[in-house]
């Protein structure tokens, strides 16, 4: 056996194949939502996955108002952030993220599975969450995945 012949194909920026994805949300609850479109966007799904290299797909994910949270996530869950002055920590709940735009809670829970440095900020814009189920990237012909049978 030639096992020269065996080589170990490492994606690049050049030889990646970048699809558009469609993902409705309706229903879904929200960390398994984000933990699918966190592995679409990563590109694992892949063969050629290489960790180094934004090999992953577009994602678009439509009806973002339509999440769901377990238990009493609704009022416990909190986001922080911080003004950068004394005493700026600042918290919304789950529930007022939500009003002010839905599409937030979505990207924020998706953004918490990316890596940490300049390859994760780069695949996080590979990502459209829209409220609603029209979305303006019909020219991209997204193909539609049914995340109850994506593993």
């Amino acid at each position: 056996m030639d096992t020269l012949s065996y080589k170990t194909i490492s994606a690049n920026k050049a030889t990646v194949n970048k699809q558009w994805v469609l993902v409705d949300a309706e229903g879904q609850a929200l960390g398994r939502l984000a933990s699918k479109v966190a592995k679409l966007l990563r590109g694992k799904h892949k063969p050629n996955f290489t960790p180094h290299v934004d090999c992953g797909d577009n994602v678009i994910v439509i009806n973002a108002e339509k999440i769901s949270l377990s238990g009493n996530k609704w009022n416990d869950k909190t986001y922080i952030r911080h003004t950068g002055y004394p005493g700026g920590q600042r918290s919304l709940t789950a529930t007022e993220l939500f009003g002010k735009d839905p599409a937030r809670v979505v990207e924020k829970s998706v953004k918490g599975m990316l890596p940490k440095n300049k390859l994760g900020a780069a695949i996080f814009r590979n990502l459209n969450v829209v409220v609603g189920s029209t979305h303006t990237h019909e020219a991209q012909k997204p193909k539609t995945i049914n995340l109850n049978e994506f593993k």
